[in-house]
């Protein structure tokens, strides 16, 4: 017979039969029109936690994503450095939100079109720093960045002839690499 059941543990949260059980509520279905509003609800709650005086609108919606902008006098709060708020703040909801395989429909938090501005900014950087690593026919090495801002380099110059990208690094410090292809010898 086990008698560990009727000792406390420590650390361990025990739950006893005679507690009452939460009913969790049906998973909604993709078509569900109501996904987008539970989730500007839920981000206006949460930046209304964090005190910022904004409002959240649904900008567009469709089967796979959910684009919510966040308006308002502490916008600029809201994108926080490098828009690491936004980042957080849609990971957050995403979390929240597609707990059920069935109903998912990405999230997107964005302000004022941020981060359409920021991946044009990252296509420019990509573009200058390409055509210095061929003029001056060495590597460039950019700043660390996240793996959505690496992505829109490599993409950005992945059909630019006369270049290929490496991502190098561990987490946080991990950096693309812009390498010039060599040039063949004259025959």
């Amino acid at each position: 017979m086990d008698d560990r059941k009727d000792k406390p543990q420590d650390g361990a949260l025990f739950v006893t039969s005679a507690a009452p059980e939460k009913t969790r509520a049906p998973a909604k279905d993709v078509d569900d029109e109501g996904k987008a509003e539970e989730a500007a609800e839920l981000l206006d709650e949460i930046l209304e936690l964090m005190d910022l005086d904004v409002d959240v609108d649904v900008r567009a919606e469709d089967d796979e994503e959910i684009v919510l902008d966040i308006t308002g006098r502490d916008a600029g709060r809201a994108i926080g450095k490098k828009g690491a708020t936004l980042d957080a703040l849609q990971f957050v909801l995403n979390k929240i939100l597609n707990r059920t395989p069935d109903s998912r429909r990405h999230i997107i938090v964005d302000s004022g079109d941020y981060r359409e501005r920021h991946e044009q900014g990252l296509v420019t950087l990509a573009k200058r720093e390409a055509k210095r690593a061929v003029t001056e026919g060495r590597t460039i090495t950019l700043q660390p960045m996240s793996a959505r801002d690496r992505r829109v380099i490599h993409l950005s110059l992945a059909k630019l002839e006369g270049v290929t990208t490496l991502s190098q690094g561990e987490g946080a410090q991990r950096r693309i690499q812009i390498i010039p292809q060599r040039r063949r010898s004259a025959r």
